[in-house]
């Protein structure tokens, strides 16, 4: 069973920047396709970010395209979102999926695995 722990949430002023990480245990995740989700109160799901297996194909929301970059070190077994240029439509509890396909999705539901979420929020 693939685990997922998320850190690096925190609060940032906007225009800053974040980085989260995604940490897997259970399975390398060599196997899998990993994502970023958020989630901002009264809102549903949406799709941040996604990177296939061995790095060479990532796909981002265009609400974050050229601001967020996402990826993995299969090695270590970690997966990474790098967030600049905040804004505080970004604030939102982020969470890491892994999906055990070749394709990335934007689609939540194609995601088997998920982490608890990492809290960002976005305030000066």
């Amino acid at each position: 069973q693939l685990q997922l722990v998320e850190s690096g949430g925190g609060l940032v002023q906007p225009g800053g920047s974040l980085g989260l990480s995604c940490a897997a245990s259970g399975r390398t995740i060599s196997n899998y396709v990993l994502g970023w989700f958020r989630q901002a109160p009264g809102k549903e799901r949406e799709f941040v970010a996604s990177i296939t297996w061995n790095g060479g194909r990532t796909l981002y929301a265009d609400s974050v395209k050229g601001r967020f970059t996402i990826s993995r070190d299969n090695a270590k077994n970690l997966v990474y979102l790098r967030m600049n240029s905040l804004k505080p439509e970004d604030a939102a509890v982020y969470y890491c999926a892994a999906r055990r396909e070749l394709f990335t999705s934007a689609d939540y539901g194609d995601y088997r695995y998920w982490g608890q979420g990492t809290q960002v929020t976005v305030s000066s």
